[in-house]
Formats: C-alpha cells, structure tokens, sequence
C-alpha cells in the first residue's frame, strides 16, 4: 500500500501550460445564456438524417455608451443558430417552447468562404456552425390563460 503512495509522490508534476502545437483534443466551445426566439424545428439532411434547429437569443451587455446628447440607446439582441444531430436530445429540443431562458453549451466551428465562391451566397460568406452539445432549461415562459366571457 506505501509503495504506491512513494510511486505516485516520486511523479514528475505535470504543467497545467503548454505551448505545443494544437491536438485533436482541442476544443472550441461556446457557452449561451438567453431565451429560446421560436419553437424548435425539425429538420432534414440532404442524406435524409434528422436534425434540430433552434435559436436562442442573448441580450448584449452592457448596453451601448451614451451619445453625444446623453441619450442611451437600448441594448442589442443577437440571435445564434444552433443544430443539434443527437436523436436523444432532439427528442427533448420538441418539447422545449419559445420564450424559454436556456443555458447552451455548443461546439463552435467558424467555416471560411470557399474560394471563387459568390459572395452574396452563404458559400461565398465566413459562416459560424454551433453544434448543440448540451441544454438546461433555467426557466419556462409564463402561460396565460384566457377567459371565456
């Protein structure tokens, strides 16, 4: 029992820094906190595999400085698409409503224009790819009911 307590203290400490070349196990990852902006849709691929696109909206914080007159103008929304290709979550991603606040975790891939490619297409555009990794539903929208008078 002692000797593998001496084994594991006579261990080189490992650097928790490193300036090695970039390897597999490097991550791009994006962390979302907003409110769904519609219901999530259901989708297909070219080769007929279901998917799962939703879109969730986070406020820009803090708001813009004031202008020349004092006047603050309102903070911005910015809406980010997110695709999720895993069958069990997509499962749950229906159930989910619009107004939802969620907390996102997602893949992030930033794709490059292709080359001679019209730049009014997407293909001829920098296009941003969010892969849904994970999903927390913080809060659920309010319901209202309505009367019947």
């Amino acid at each position: 029992m002692f000797c593998a307590l001496r084994a594991a203290a006579s261990r080189p400490a490992i650097r928790s820094f490193s300036t090695s070349v970039p390897r597999a196990a490097d991550l791009s990852k994006l962390v979302l906190i907003g409110h769904l902006a519609r219901d999530p849709e259901t989708r297909q691929t070219k080769n007929d595999k279901e998917f799962v696109t939703y879109t969730v909206a986070t406020q820009n914080y803090p708001p813009p400085p004031p202008d020349a007159n004092g006047e603050r103008r309102p903070s911005t929304a910015t809406f980010h698409r997110v695709l999720s290709f895993q069958e069990h979550s997509n499962r749950y991603l229906q159930t989910l409503k619009k107004g939802s606040k969620v907390y996102v975790e997602a893949g992030f891939e930033l794709r490059e224009p292709e080359m001679g490619a019209d730049p009014t297409t997407p293909q001829g555009q920098r296009q941003i790819f969010l892969r849904h990794e994970t999903i927390r539903v913080l809060s659920r929208p309010k319901v209202v009911e309505v009367e019947d008078e």
